[in-house]
């Protein structure tokens, strides 16, 4: 890990302790020490304007962060952080069509099962209320010492029904 991703960690390891606009103030700072367009400074300023309610500013860093290039598995977390952020912002279907399409490309991703809890709540978000439950256990059973098999089947059934 180089200098700079010590320090990013070092402002987010300290941001309980210190107000929104002063991490975003901190953030700003070391991400201008990169290039305008470097993926990895673009995600790190999304992701402290929406750690401070900004979600609205965030969303173009994330796009942006994202077209750059941005590496897994920093990619992956702008993914579901820009899917957080749309359904924030009142669009869940945008929310569900980018996670579905995270999903499919990248069905095992160590991130995942992140992904599917966040579709399940912006399917919620659309009224789509058995594909949100169904969404949300169909991520838990694999994860079940007991039970996996029953519950894989149940959250499948909501699915067809």
């Amino acid at each position: 890990m180089d200098d700079w991703q010590q320090r990013i960690d070092a402002v987010w390891d300290a941001a309980a302790a210190t107000s929104e606009e002063e991490t975003v103030a901190r953030i700003d700072a070391l991400v201008s020490e990169r290039p305008a367009d470097d993926p990895s400074a673009l995600f790190e300023a999304a992701g402290a304007r929406d750690y401070a309610g900004r979600e609205a500013d965030a969303e173009p860093l994330y796009r942006a962060a994202i077209a750059g290039g941005l590496a897994d598995p920093q990619r992956a977390q702008a993914v579901i952080q820009l899917a957080s952020t749309l359904r924030n912002l009142g669009r869940p279907g945008e929310s569900v069509e980018l996670l579905h399409a995270e999903l499919t490309a990248h069905p095992e991703h160590e991130l995942a099962d992140a992904a599917r809890a966040f579709l399940a709540l912006a399917l919620h978000d659309l009224g789509r209320h058995a594909a949100a439950v169904a969404t949300a256990v169909g991520a838990l059973a694999p994860h079940l010492p007991l039970y996996r098999r029953a519950v894989a089947n149940y959250a499948h059934e909501l699915t067809t029904r």
